[in-house]
């Protein structure tokens, strides 16, 4: 048995059912907190919730939870669009997957990226989190659908290579993120890279065999039969039926009827 699933048959009851949903109302919970707060309250209250290392030194252990909770958009609509789009998500990560390895998934992505901040001061944006959620789904869903603006169709496999390419963007812009955008996608690559490797791997295999049965192959024109009367082969008509004479030499159907006639 797997580690995981002995991991799963062990400890599944602890996971948190719809735990991708409970962050995400918590992101809208905090978004209306900050809507009503004057700005410097705002200010405040954001940073109470941020993951400092410093502060998280001196005991102020909340931070190592609560910085998933920041959102990464404090506009009204987007952000009840983006809860709605990761309530799905989450669902759907979750019939695939069960709670267990959801929770998994969601508490390696923050024991790694706390690690990082911890240890090397890398910043811990929680929007990277629904950035690996997106790419689980779509990997495991990739020709899903749903509607930009309610209006426009798009796969889930293309709106990942979209997000996909936005933060390839902003590290070319600034390689110093390289190993702390790696970090925050260390759980995806993990759950997924394997499989990644051994399908390119086999892959690989496919195309060495089809290239070895092609230079296998005989050149074109080549005839495994001809008759020793007419000449003619199987490719000049692959009606005829040929037969191997005493002698050895073969004889199509067509000069076999004739003879048999005369």
């Amino acid at each position: 048995m797997p580690l995981i699933s002995r991991l799963e048959s062990k400890f599944g009851r602890f996971a948190i059912p719809g735990l991708v949903q409970v962050i995400a109302l918590f992101q809208l919970l905090v978004l209306f907190m900050v809507m009503v707060m004057s700005p410097e309250g705002a200010t405040a209250y954001l940073m109470f919730l941020d993951l400092n290392p410093t502060r998280v030194m001196h005991g102020e252990v909340w931070r190592l939870v609560t910085h998933v909770f920041i959102p990464g958009n404090f506009s009204l609509i987007w952000a009840l669009i983006g809860t709605l789009f990761m309530m799905w998500i989450g669902r759907g990560l979750e019939e695939a997957w069960g709670a267990f390895r959801v929770n998994l998934y969601i508490f390696g992505w923050m024991f790694v990226v706390t690690l990082g901040a911890l240890v090397f001061g890398w910043p811990a944006p929680g929007l990277f989190l629904y950035q690996t959620l997106l790419f689980a789904f779509a990997t495991l869903f990739p020709n899903e659908e749903i509607m930009i603006y309610f209006i426009l169709p798009i796969k889930m496999k293309w709106l990942a290579l979209l997000s996909a390419g936005a933060t390839a963007f902003l590290v070319m812009r600034d390689p110093s993120l390289f190993l702390p955008v790696l970090a925050c996608h260390l759980n995806y690559l993990v759950v997924f890279g394997p499989g990644f490797v051994s399908d390119s791997a086999r892959q690989a295999r496919v195309s060495a065999r089809r290239g070895r049965y092609e230079s296998a192959k005989l050149p074109q024109g080549t005839f495994f039969h001809q008759c020793s009367v007419c000449k003619k082969t199987e490719l000049d008509d692959s009606h005829l039926d040929f037969r191997v004479l005493d002698s050895g030499d073969e004889i199509c159907s067509e000069c076999r009827a004739k003879q048999a006639g005369g």
